[in-house]
This record gives structure tokens, C-alpha cells and sequence, in this order.
């Protein structure tokens, strides 16, 4: 049963991977609002960074952490209180857009 929560949590993944070569251990932290979700993003991530199939990846242990028990430096950036994040293509909705005007839209700032 997957319960949602308003607040992330940070979940580290221990895993077992099979590969032409051999088996590997591999540890893996995720950013996601429900354990289940950080498990799909981990076999999505395989996927894609390693094309590791789904069958040949045991996920081992699932464990929700604490953020100043953080390894990885890509999920310890967003542990900053004061992160800003940039919205580079602003467009008006219809109902703020007047119907007609004599200069092009700018939608970067």
C-alpha cells in the first residue's frame, strides 16, 4: 500500500547486479516521497546509466535515511534551506495575454 506524504524522504538502496562480467554490489541513494518510488527510480536509473535489465537487478535493502547521513554530493545540493530554482521560459496564460500588441512575447529572464 503506498501512503503519500507532502514531505520527500532519502532512501538508500543496496543492490546486487548481474553482469556479463559478474556480480556487483552496487549503493545507491534516492530522493522520493514513498519507498516504492525510489525503488522504480532506481531500476529506471539502472537502466538507463548501465541498460542493467530488470531481472538481473536484487535489490537487497531499502532503508529511509537521515539527510547528515548522505553519501552522494547529486542529493546532498538539494539539502540546502535557501536553493533557488531558475524559471527559464515563462509564458503568459490566454487570460493575462492581450489580444493584440506590437512587440514579440519575451519569455526569458
Amino acid at each position: 500500500v503506498n501512503e503519500f506524504r507532502l514531505k520527500e524522504e532519502l532512501c538508500n538502496l543496496l543492490k546486487l547486479q548481474q553482469t556479463s562480467v559478474g556480480t556487483h554490489n552496487m549503493y545507491r541513494e534516492y530522493r522520493d516521497l514513498t519507498t516504492s518510488g525510489a525503488v522504480t527510480q532506481c531500476y529506471r536509473d539502472m537502466g538507463a546509466r548501465h541498460r542493467a535489465r530488470a531481472h538481473s537487478i536484487q535489490i537487497m535493502k531499502v532503508q529511509v535515511i537521515a539527510a547528515n547521513k548522505c553519501r552522494r554530493p547529486a542529493i546532498k545540493q538539494f539539502h540546502d534551506s535557501k536553493i533557488k530554482f531558475p524559471l527559464p521560459h515563462r509564458v503568459l496564460r490566454r487570460q493575462h495575454k492581450p489580444r493584440f500588441t506590437t512587440k514579440r512575447p519575451n519569455t526569458f529572464y
